[in-house]
């Protein structure tokens, strides 16, 4: 053939689009020798092989006792403890690999918000594969709905319904409690510090969630969710109490350190010290747990108050 009719023959050849590249991936994961060009090929769908991309929805299905169904995590599915353990690690929430999370062979794709980037789940959803998408609600009405959408993602509706009205009746004996607070307390959230830069939590943020709930008040409220604060504006806005996560992997900054910083040293917590550490997704995470989280917090920030534990968190 000669050389221009075999730069004609290439011209002519139509490049792959993106839902084709997605279904060979799906098709690579799966072990099948067929070609990108078949768009419309049915993948197989293997029941309960179940991806999940979001801690708080692995937290529910282990609570429904579905964790037989899972076959990957992302690395945010800390509790129970056991599930990193047990469960195929496809990354971090915020930075999967669409061919990675494909390989498992999943049946159900869930994707919390906030799963990325965009592109992985673009691929994702191109591939075949169903996918649930779960909204992250941080109020009390958020979370029952989010158990109750978890559920009905993976067939489990009635469970997941009885798990909803427990959580609720939890939150209820919360705001029995919440109620009882004559005085509300100046609460700052410090997610970290950044080459000595405040990154606090702010309005609309799940510490800004977590906070309302135990019954104190965000001294961050000014900035919308998780934004660095000048010294300045930490010392005007005087929180009582400083509140972080607590860093298993590494050093958890002590309250003498924290209070001999110039942006801390002069606030009303510095007096007494007042840093309070707590587990980053038992505190942020949003799920059935969140009640007795939020009634902890309440109990230090409100030691005096002598805040009695959950009565429904002994509940079956």
């Amino acid at each position: 053939m000669s050389r221009s009719r075999i730069t004609q023959a290439h011209r002519g050849l139509r490049q792959p689009n993106r839902r084709e590249i997605a279904a060979a991936l799906a098709l690579s994961a799966l072990g099948l020798g067929l070609p990108a060009t078949l768009p419309g090929t049915a993948l197989a769908q293997t029941p309960d092989r179940i991806v999940v991309a979001g801690g708080v929805i692995t937290e529910v299905i282990y609570a429904l006792g579905l964790q037989d169904r899972i076959v990957g995590i992302d690395s945010t599915s800390q509790f129970p403890p056991e599930a990193l353990k047990e469960k195929a690690n496809v990354g971090y929430v915020r930075a999967l690999s669409a061919e990675g999370v494909l390989s498992l062979k999943p049946s159900l794709i869930m994707l919390i918000d906030g799963a990325g980037p965009p592109d992985a789940v673009s691929l994702l959803t191109e591939s075949g594969v169903k996918i649930a998408h779960i909204r992250d609600g941080l109020t009390p009405e958020g979370v029952t709905t989010k158990i109750a959408a978890i559920g009905a993602a993976i067939g489990a509706a009635a469970p997941a319904e009885r798990l909803a009205a427990q959580t609720k009746a939890r939150f209820d004996e919360l705001a029995t409690l919440r109620s009882g607070i004559a005085k509300k307390k100046r609460i700052l959230f410090l997610l970290s510090l950044q080459n000595g830069r405040a990154l606090v939590g702010g309005r609309n943020s799940s510490a800004d969630g977590i906070i309302t709930l135990a019954g104190g008040i965000n001294v961050a409220d000014a900035i919308e969710g998780y934004k660095p604060m000048t010294d300045e504006a930490i010392a005007a806005a005087a929180p009582e109490m400083v509140l972080m996560m607590r860093n298993s992997s590494a050093h958890n900054i002590t309250p003498d350190e924290l209070f001999a910083m110039p942006a801390f040293a002069q606030i009303p917590a510095a007096g007494e010290k007042r840093l309070v550490h707590m587990d980053g997704l038992y505190l942020l995470g949003f799920g059935p747990r969140t009640p007795m989280a939020a009634r902890d917090l309440m109990a230090a920030i409100y030691p005096e108050a002598a805040i009695p534990p959950l009565k429904t968190a002994a509940a079956p």
